[in-house]
């Protein structure tokens, strides 16, 4: 079973390149500097040390369900869209404990787990062996903070 992660679109965060602080803060967007643990959900990497990231709300879960869902999250200043292999699971993950959650076509979560990064692979086969499962989200269980969609590849 073949799966991708899928990054959030570099063309959504473009229109805060530029912005002064008084219009970031208007938009609830702060500017931090990485200290090299800032995962950017466009290129799905840390951010390295010193360079910029945005801190911004963003609606993850838009789906019209109790699971409607918006969180903070990090965005790279200078991000580039990441280009995501099948099958492959970005390293910004793999030292971190996640929470998993399975939803189906219609947004309705239907399964969910915590692990730690390294066991990810085997909990998207897991879940994904469910065929009502249509697509997962993984979040960073900590802080509660989306990181990334997860979707099928191929037919079941």
């Amino acid at each position: 079973m073949s799966f991708q992660f899928i990054p959030l679109p570099a063309s959504q965060f473009s229109h805060l390149h530029g912005l002064s602080e008084d219009a970031l803060k208007d938009q609830c967007v702060e500017i931090h500097v990485s200290d090299g643990g800032y995962p950017c959900r466009v290129s799905l990497e840390d951010v390295p040390a010193g360079n910029s990231v945005f801190l911004l709300n963003y609606e993850h879960q838009s789906a019209h369900t109790p699971y409607r869902s918006r969180h903070a999250i990090f965005v790279g200043c200078n991000a580039i869209e990441a280009l995501t292999p099948e099958n492959t699971i970005p390293e910004m993950v793999w030292s971190r404990l996640l929470s998993v959650r399975g939803f189906n076509a219609s947004g309705i979560m239907m399964d969910a787990e915590v692990v730690e990064g390294a066991d990810l692979k085997s909990e998207i086969e897991r879940q994904f062996a469910n065929s009502e499962i249509d697509y997962l989200h993984v979040h960073f269980a900590r802080r509660g903070c989306y990181a990334a969609r997860v979707e099928r590849v191929g037919s079941l």
